[in-house]
């Protein structure tokens, strides 16, 4: 049963957001999709009108509402038990924290995402190739570029089975994305070739293109043109579509900056990118820079460009040290969650003993073990460890986040403690270390080494703006006389 079909009577209510988004009326899409999440009541159409808001006001770029819109859509879709509305949030939700520079969290939502969707099948379904489309979108913007491309032809496959027309699934900011990616890092070769299949692909789909398409395949023409290659048709005739948006502004302004170099007015160009703000989720924080590079190097100032050219890639080259860095740290918290989880489990299989969200050992692990420490006569330092700053993060970044500040906390933990001890999650924002056979000396020097681990993580990344930290205090156990 294709999606749309479960939604009953309110069909009429829950759709329209959509359409007005190909149509690049964004801001009307959001006030289409704010009335349907309060007036239908089917659980289904709910879902769908939730997500349709979060995807407006992403292209609206209004971070502020991200949290509360995203946190609102995933109780929305909780009960549900179809993947495709899963994957679909997801996916959009990986782009809302993409731009709110929040990248690890942006991975997560795209892993969930296309698990979801992958479970979804590809049987011929309009809203299910939307989902792929948003995804591969959140590929692009996060820099996986080669994923976004097999989304979107995945989306396109779909959609096309689904009678959706073709002209919808085509976008070339995707591959503008790459092409830009690659001129960043020193291949302009592979750029022009990416931009000049891009002009062929326009051509073939005569214009007939969401107002967002004509856009990206302008700036891509512009573009072309400030490498010394003449476009095809004028970009102007492109760049100066009425879809709305952040992004869209941004395309118009930098593609001024390009058709003024490839006109030969550098000083003209330089001056328009000292008086423009661009965001850097647009095409990411290195393309001004090469844009001034090609600005320097039309103006005969050869030093200047290679100052900023070296610029550029230094910017281009922090994204892919910063997705390494999120590898390495996936992999690292992987083992932690399972070294944890399998403590958690070694005393009785048959119960229940480890923090489903962490994985940590949970209270009835911990009265057990201090049971046990007190029965052999042994005695022990218990550190209670008070997380600060998570009601601020549930707040501001939601709950998902805050979810992962906890686990990224026990992971830290599990890390810092002597081997034997033991760590446990006792509430909410509450945990409890236990050194046995340890002296007030030992617990101070192991309460300043939590204190400074979990200082020293990057949380400005994972919820940036939000302070994290730990107070730890002390108790003998078995208490003294």
């Amino acid at each position: 049963m294709r999606w749309r079909d479960r939604f009953g009577a309110d069909t009429d209510a829950a759709v329209g957001s959509r359409a007005l988004q190909i149509e690049g009326r964004t801001a009307a899409a959001l006030r289409v999709a704010e009335r349907a999440v309060r007036a239908v009541t089917n659980p289904y159409a709910r879902a769908s009108a939730h997500i349709d808001r979060v995807v407006a006001l992403v292209n609206l770029g209004r971070t502020a509402q991200y949290t509360a819109a995203v946190d609102e859509a995933f109780a929305a879709i909780r009960q549900l038990s179809e993947p495709y509305p899963h994957g679909h949030l997801h996916a959009v939700a990986a782009l809302a924290a993409r731009q709110q520079g929040a990248p690890e969290r942006g991975v997560t939502h795209l892993v969930h995402a296309a698990r979801a969707l992958g479970a979804a099948g590809d049987e011929p379904d309009a809203d299910l190739a939307w989902g792929w489309h948003d995804l591969a979108m959140a590929y692009s913007y996060l820099g996986f570029h080669g994923y976004a491309l097999s989304a979107i032809e995945r989306a396109r496959d779909i959609g096309v089975r689904a009678q959706a027309p073709p002209e919808h699934f085509a976008v070339p900011s995707i591959r503008l994305r790459m092409a830009l990616s690659l001129d960043h890092h020193g291949d302009t070769d592979g750029c022009l070739r990416v931009l000049r299949d891009l002009s062929a692909e326009m051509r073939s789909y005569d214009l007939a293109l969401r107002p967002s398409g004509r856009t990206a395949f302008g700036y891509a023409l512009a573009r072309q043109a400030a490498l010394d290659e003449p476009p095809v048709v004028d970009p102007r005739r492109l760049l100066g579509g009425g879809v709305e948006g952040q992004r869209a502004r941004d395309l118009r302004a930098l593609g001024d900056v390009c058709l003024m170099i490839a006109a030969g007015k550098a000083t003209d160009a330089l001056t328009r990118l000292d008086a423009v703000t661009v965001s850097p989720d647009t095409f990411g924080p290195a393309e001004p820079a090469r844009l001034r590079s090609l600005a320097f190097a039309a103006a005969g100032d050869h030093a200047a460009a290679h100052e900023a050219d070296r610029y550029a890639f230094r910017l281009a080259a922090q994204r892919t040290d910063r997705l390494r860095d999120m590898f390495m740290e996936g992999i690292a918290a992987r083992l932690d969650h399972e070294d944890l989880r399998a403590q958690g489990m070694r005393l009785d299989d048959r119960e229940v003993l480890s923090d489903p969200l962490t994985g940590l050992p949970n209270r009835t692990h911990l009265d057990r073990h201090l049971a046990a420490l007190a029965g052999r006569g042994e005695r022990a330092m218990v550190g209670t460890v008070d997380l600060d700053g998570l009601a601020a993060v549930n707040e501001v970044h939601g709950r998902l986040s805050g979810d992962l500040v906890l686990q990224r906390v026990a992971g830290v933990l599990a890390r810092v403690m002597r081997h034997g001890d033991l760590v446990a999650r006792i509430g909410s924002d509450d945990f409890v270390v236990v050194l046995r056979d340890a002296s007030p000396g030992d617990a101070a020097d192991l309460a300043q080494r939590i204190v400074e681990a979990v200082g020293d993580e990057d949380w400005a990344a994972l919820v940036p703006g939000t302070a994290i930290g730990v107070t730890v205090t002390w108790q003998d156990h078995p208490p003294p006389r």
